[in-house]
C-alpha cells in the first residue's frame, strides 16, 4: 500500500521529472526546452499527453527494490555505526548525532543506488528518446538487452561514480536533516507543531521531509547533471540530444567524470550544472516528503522505535 502511494506520487510529478532530464542533457546548440512552463507545453505539443510520462514506468518499477533496500540499509547502518561509536571510551551511552546519521544515510543510499542502477540508466534513456529518435527502445527489457548487446555489461553502470559521490550529500543530508529537524521540533515544540504525546502530525512530517529533500538535492544537483550526461555516452542516438564537444553532429564522448565536468562548464558555462533545477525542486516537495512519511508509517505499523537503542 505504501509503495502504491509512492508510485502515485512519482506519477503525479513524472512530467517534471522528464522535463528535468531533458533540460539536463539537451543539445546546447539546439534548444527545445527553455524553462519549466515552456518545456511542458513543448512536450505536450510535440508528443501528446503520453509524452509527459515517458520513463515513468521504469521509475515506478524501481520504487519497491530501491526504497526497500535504502530504508533497510539505513536501519542496519545506523545500528552498526552507533555500535562502533559506542566502543570508544566515554561514548558508552551516546546516541546518533547528525554526523552519524549522515554517514548511515550515505551508506544506505550507495547500496540502494548500486543495486538498482541499471534500471536508472535505462530510465534516463527511455525518458530522453522521442518519437523522432532514429531508433527506439521498446521498453525496459528491450532497453536492457540492447545496451548489453551493443555496449556491454559495463555500460549499465555508466555515470555510477558521480552517482556514488552525489549520494553522500543527497541521501545523507536527507536523513540527517529530516531526523535532526524532527528532533528539534519535538524538543522545542514551536508554534504548537507537536501534540501532547510529543508526536509530529503528518503535515509537519511532510514539511520536514520537503525541507530535507530540498537541501540534499540542491547541493548534489551538479553531480546529477553529470551522471545523466555520462549515461548517454555510447548510445549512438545520443548525439541528437546532447554533445560534449559543441557540435550537434558529433558523437557524445566523455572519458570520465572530470572530463564531463570540464566539457560541460567549458562549452555551456557553470550554470549548465544546474539545468533543470527548478522542475526538480518542485517535484522534490511531494516525492521526498511522501517517501519519508511512508517510511514513518511502516515503522509505526511494525512497531519499530524511531530512536535506536541497545
Amino acid at each position: 500500500m505504501v509503495k502504491f502511494i509512492e508510485c502515485r506520487s512519482r506519477t503525479a510529478v513524472a512530467p517534471l521529472e522528464r522535463l528535468k532530464i531533458l533540460l539536463q542533457v539537451q543539445n546546447p546548440h539546439s534548444i527545445k526546452y527553455n524553462g519549466t512552463i515552456q518545456g511542458l507545453k513543448y512536450i505536450y505539443k510535440t508528443e501528446g499527453f503520453r509524452g509527459l510520462f515517458k520513463g515513468n514506468g521504469t521509475n515506478c518499477a524501481r520504487i519497491v527494490p530501491n526504497s526497500a533496500v535504502k530504508f533497510f540499509s539505513y536501519e542496519q547502518a545506523s545500528r552498526g555505526i552507533l555500535w562502533l561509536y559506542r566502543q570508544q571510551p566515554g561514548n558508552e551511552d551516546a546516541s546518533l548525532t547528525p554526523l552519524l546519521r549522515l554517514g548511515a544515510g550515505a551508506c544506505a543510499g550507495i547500496i540502494a543506488m548500486s543495486a538498482t542502477y541499471p534500471m536508472d540508466l535505462v530510465r534516463g534513456r527511455l525518458t530522453v528518446q522521442t518519437d523522432k529518435s532514429p531508433s527506439q527502445y521498446r521498453g525496459i527489457a528491450h532497453a536492457l538487452t540492447t545496451v548489453l548487446k551493443e555496449e556491454g555489461p559495463r555500460a549499465l553502470y555508466k555515470g555510477w561514480l558521480p552517482s556514488v559521490i552525489g549520494v553522500v550529500p543527497y541521501v545523507g543530508l536527507n536523513f540527517a536533516v529530516y531526523e535532526s529537524l524532527k528532533e528539534w521540533l519535538i524538543e522545542t515544540k514551536p508554534l504548537g507543531l507537536v501534540d501532547n504525546n510529543c508526536e509530529l502530525g503528518i503535515t509537519t512530517r511532510l514539511m520536514c521531509g520537503a525541507a530535507a529533500g530540498t537541501v540534499g538535492q540542491t547541493i548534489a544537483y551538479p553531480l546529477d547533471v553529470i551522471r545523466r550526461r555520462m549515461q548517454m555516452v555510447g548510445w549512438h542516438n545520443a548525439s541528437s540530444v546532447v554533445t560534449g564537444g559543441g557540435s550537434s553532429k558529433a558523437s557524445l564522448e566523455y572519458t570520465g567524470m572530470v572530463d564531463a565536468f570540464r566539457k560541460t562548464v567549458r562549452n555551456e558555462g557553470f550554470r549548465a550544472l544546474y539545468k533543470g533545477l527548478v522542475p526538480n525542486s518542485v517535484k522534490v516537495v511531494p516525492s521526498i516528503a511522501i517517501a519519508f512519511v511512508s517510511y514513518e508509517m511502516v515503522k509505526d505499523i511494525l512497531g519499530v522505535e524511531m530512536r535506536i537503542s541497545d
